[in-house]
């Protein structure tokens, strides 16, 4: 919060790099461009992150680069996460499930924490 410009909304005074909205509606369409059977409706979500990023900037809380921010970490994301990096995330994957297992094994069991 910086204080320049006029802000239409109150918003929380936090870190605007880069927009969360923004970044989580991307990721979700840039995750579906990725995909061949939902380019479609990638394409439709990407389409509409464009007025979302506007009234964001219009309103006063975010800059324009907060929007390209977004965008760059969505595609990166997304692209992390994609199909042709299935083999990449599988030993992510199992050191996630061992570390699971050891931190919270004992509460599953007692039946403390569902599985």
């Amino acid at each position: 919060m910086i204080g320049l410009g006029h802000t239409l909304i109150p918003h929380a005074a936090d870190s605007s790099f880069p927009s969360d909205h923004l970044t989580l509606w991307w990721s979700a369409a840039f995750s579906l461009l990725l995909r061949p059977g939902s380019r479609r409706v990638g394409w439709a979500l990407a389409t509409l992150g464009l007025p979302m990023a506007w009234a964001r900037i219009y309103l006063g809380v975010h800059f324009p680069l907060d929007m390209l921010g977004a965008a760059a970490t969505a595609l990166r994301a997304a692209w992390l996460t994609g199909p042709r990096n299935e083999r990449r995330l599988e030993p992510i994957h199992r050191f996630a499930q061992h570390a699971r297992r050891a931190l919270f094994g004992r509460f599953i069991a007692a039946g403390w924490l569902r599985a």
